[in-house]
């Protein structure tokens, strides 16, 4: 089993930015695809980005490439999602997912694939 815990979500102004961390624990952290979603109110939760165990490759929903960076620090078991130029259409509550993928170029950008969720922070955004 593994436990994500989402933190660092909030309200900020348009332009602003903020910096979502995702600790697991339980099982060891390796080899662990992990994943950020969002789900706005009203609509489905969609793909935000992805990143493989290794760190090695990264992917975007294109929403947010070039103002969205996920990052994973395997010693600290903490994935990051950090997000600049927020607009008011990123508000959403943001959850992040782990998958178990030993193949360290591996990215995993359906939601189906995910194992393992977190309960998900808040991030609003107001214009």
């Amino acid at each position: 089993q593994v436990q994500l815990v989402e933190s660092g979500g909030g309200l900020v102004q348009a332009g602003g930015s903020l910096r979502l961390s995702c600790a697991a624990s339980g099982r060891t952290f390796h080899h662990y695809a992990m994943g950020w979603f969002r789900q706005a109110p009203g609509k489905e939760r969609e793909f935000v980005a992805a990143i493989s165990w290794s760190g090695f490759s990264t992917s975007y929903a294109d929403s947010v490439k070039g103002r969205f960076t996920i990052s994973i620090n395997n010693a600290k078991n903490t994935v990051y999602l950090q997000m600049n130029g927020l607009k008011p259409e990123d508000t959403a509550v943001y959850y992040c997912a782990a998958d178990y993928r030993p193949d360290p170029g591996v990215v995993v950008t359906d939601q189906r694939w995910y194992d393992y969720w977190g309960q998900g922070t808040q991030v609003t955004v107001s214009s």
